[in-house]
């Protein structure tokens, strides 16, 4: 891309996105660039990042293992379900992802968790969730048993309207009371350490090293 379409390109991602600065709005379109490089020359079409391609980053950057949450994030990211993620759905993601409020976090991870995109995340959805999430005993007759027990409990503690299933209005509530619910079925956020790791490698500064 040259020099004057990445300025405009930086310049309009910069001013839509309320997260991250001029400087660090080129360097995510930067390493967009080199992620999606190979891909492009092939497809000749959509430049963006596939879903394998997105997983592959959630995976090794972020170290996200569930599947079931990984596909989710991607759609969340994908908001023209094109099946690719384009340079301003990565900028705008990313700045949820990453230093969104916790009004934004909510917003997005009630998305993730609404998994038929209803608007309500049912006791069937949870329980996909959970079952994927939770780690096996080798012990248990039928771990399935400890997961509908743990969806009950949820539900108790989130469902303010006792309809049995979650609205957003349900879960805000809960994890304005209970911040650590943002994340109730499945983690669909980066970690603190993979999130430091990744912003201290993306947004060097080249004029750090001029001094040296």
């Amino acid at each position: 891309m040259n020099r004057k379409k990445l300025q405009k390109l930086t310049d309009t991602l910069t001013k839509n996105c309320k997260h991250f600065n001029k400087f660090e709005v080129n360097c995510l379109i930067n390493l967009f660039y080199n992620l999606v490089g190979e891909v492009t020359e092939r497809q000749g079409i959509t430049i963006g990042l596939d879903r394998n391609a997105f997983r592959n980053i959630l995976h090794m950057t972020f170290g996200m293992t569930d599947d079931m949450i990984m596909d989710r994030v991607f759609r969340g990211f994908d908001k023209d379900n094109d099946g690719y993620v384009n340079i301003s759905e990565w900028i705008y993601g990313l700045s949820v992802f990453l230093r969104g409020t916790l009004e934004e976090k909510m917003k997005y991870c009630f998305e993730v968790f609404d998994l038929n995109g209803d608007g309500f995340i049912s006791k069937e959805e949870m329980f996909h969730m959970l079952k994927n999430s939770l780690l096996k005993q080798p012990s248990e007759e039928d771990p399935d048993e400890g997961i509908k027990d743990l969806v009950e409990i949820t539900l108790k503690k989130m469902d303010h309207d006792h309809d049995g299933k979650l609205s957003f209005t349900d879960y805000e509530q809960a994890v304005r009371e209970e911040t650590l619910l943002l994340e109730a079925f499945g983690p669909c956020l980066p970690d603190p350490k993979s999130h430091m790791e990744f912003e201290a490698q993306v947004f060097k500064d080249p004029n750090e090293f001029n001094d040296i």
